[in-house]
């Protein structure tokens, strides 16, 4: 069996590309697809699933990818600091939010690009629980609560949120000055896996929270759908900073209300974490790259700026 093959059978899985595989590692598609077909017939199994459209593993591939993907970046690791080469190259794998990863997260992809040019990112944007460990993922942002003892973690912040609304919608139904009043209001809520949101208040951060259950005429599993809503007036919305731009609130497309609250969807802070798997913690590749989102991002991040203006 070939390391060649291994590296292949990766990227192929990676990417559900042979044509992409091919040209990663510069060599013809007929290669990568003779390796593949070896690799195959030596252990007796099919990896992957072909059709003239996409290339996709099977269930015994899904679990062989976990496997190789940690040899060989055990492999990488080992050759790394045994030739003392520092060099930023290869594939990492990103997973975080969809409407995070859309918003922010290809934007600093786009950027570690020009900076690591020899670098390979998959970033892979999904709103489902992903392990880490298991699906073979490099680095995670996670928004939340973290539970998984067997992940190094570095935060990123507590997430601030906006309460807010469009100026036509408050000039139809009034601005409420408390969060009670919220109740009297047409609200956009947030309604995901757990279910809808609740919306709670606080004055001061020890406070006891004024719990909120809002009431509107849209419910939505993606929150740019409830925002967009907000934007042409059809209510209010309780979202954290980084879903906004900037430009919203300083052209007045929205407005935000009680600024004097604190304003959260569960009763204690939620912070963004980057995690990643203890062994890919060790490369130097993954260190560098959590390095620069941390850096891009900042101290405090950089989308806690939208009201300053």
């Amino acid at each position: 069996m070939q390391l060649n093959a291994l590296r292949y059978f990766v990227m192929v899985a990676t990417t559900g590309s042979f044509s992409a595989t091919a040209k990663h590692f510069q060599v013809p598609s007929s290669s990568v697809s003779r390796f593949i077909s070896k690799l195959e017939q030596e252990i007796g199994q099919q990896l992957f699933y072909r059709n003239t459209r996409s290339v996709r593993l099977t269930d015994i591939g899904e679990k062989y990818f976990v496997q190789i993907k940690e040899v060989l970046d055990t492999l990488d690791l080992a050759n790394e600091e045994i030739s003392g080469k520092n060099a930023i190259r290869g594939l990492i794998r990103i997973n975080t939010a969809v409407a995070l990863g859309r918003l922010h997260i290809s934007h600093i992809v786009n950027k570690l690009h020009d900076s690591f040019p020899d670098l390979s990112v998959e970033l892979i944007l999904t709103d489902t629980f992903i392990d880490p460990v298991q699906e073979g993922v490099d680095i995670a942002i996670r928004i939340g609560s973290l539970q998984d003892s067997a992940l190094i973690a570095r935060k990123i912040c507590d997430q601030q949120y906006v309460l807010c609304a469009s100026p036509a919608y408050l000039e139809k139904y009034g601005t409420p000055h408390s969060p009670h009043e919220i109740q009297n209001h047409q609200c956009l809520v947030y309604k995901g896996v757990s279910g809808s949101q609740r919306w709670y208040f606080r004055q001061q951060e020890h406070d006891t929270p004024v719990l909120i259950e809002p009431q509107g005429p849209l419910r939505s599993n993606n929150a740019e759908v409830l925002v967009d809503a907000a934007l042409e007036g059809r209510g209010i919305v309780l979202f954290p900073t980084w879903i906004f731009t900037e430009d919203y609130f300083k052209t007045h497309k929205l407005v935000q209300l009680l600024p004097d609250w604190i304003s959260t969807v569960e009763p204690y802070s939620i912070g963004i974490h980057l995690v990643s798997p203890e062994n890919r913690i060790r490369s130097q590749k993954v260190r560098t790259v959590l390095d620069f989102i941390l850096k891009e991002i900042g101290d405090p991040p950089y989308w806690d700026n939208i009201l300053k203006f």
